[in-house]
């Protein structure tokens, strides 16, 4: 089949999605880049049934993710992406992940850097599959979450579950 041929099937694809944000000083109230996430998916019809903030703790984000992925077929990270001291979910991500998706990190850097320039590099975005959930990684700006959700994840996310299900039937 064409890929093509595969997004057509795959459309109707009934995807939970979690929203994790990894930050140590953001609250509901102030999680504008979590909020925007759940905005853009159930703007395209996507289904949000977990939310937490977790702070920069490898363990309790590990957690938070072995929970969701009980629940969502893909859960959607920001925040803890960068190189600092307290940068940790692409350690405890990568830890997770048994197959790996570099084009996502590859092509968000690529996009980063049109609209930021050298700074993009900064950006350890990672996307692959735990279990059977996907996992998406991104920084915790908004700039970046809208750049990662709308240019990548929204447009491939029905097709990724589908190719997930499919295959475990």
């Amino acid at each position: 089949m064409s890929y093509e041929e595969h997004r057509a099937l795959s459309k109707d694809t009934p995807v939970r999605c979690g929203i994790v944000t990894v930050s140590d000083t953001r609250t509901e109230a102030t999680d504008r880049s979590g909020a925007l996430i759940r905005d853009l998916l159930e703007g395209a019809g996507f289904e949000v049934t977990s939310y937490r903030i977790v702070p920069d703790e490898p363990q309790e984000i590990g957690e938070c993710i072995d929970i969701f992925c009980e629940q969502c077929e893909a859960i959607l990270i920001s925040g803890g992406t960068g190189i600092s001291r307290r940068d940790t979910t692409i350690e405890v991500v990568g830890t997770r992940l048994q197959k790996t998706l570099p084009g996502f990190g590859e092509i968000f850097r690529m996009l980063s850097y049109e609209e930021i320039g050298a700074g993009a590099m900064l950006s350890r975005a990672v996307a692959g599959l735990y279990r059977e959930t996907l996992l998406f990684s991104m920084p915790g700006s908004t700039n970046a979450v809208r750049l990662a959700v709308e240019k990548l994840i929204l447009a491939e996310l029905h097709h990724l579950v589908w190719e997930v299900v499919r295959q475990a039937k």
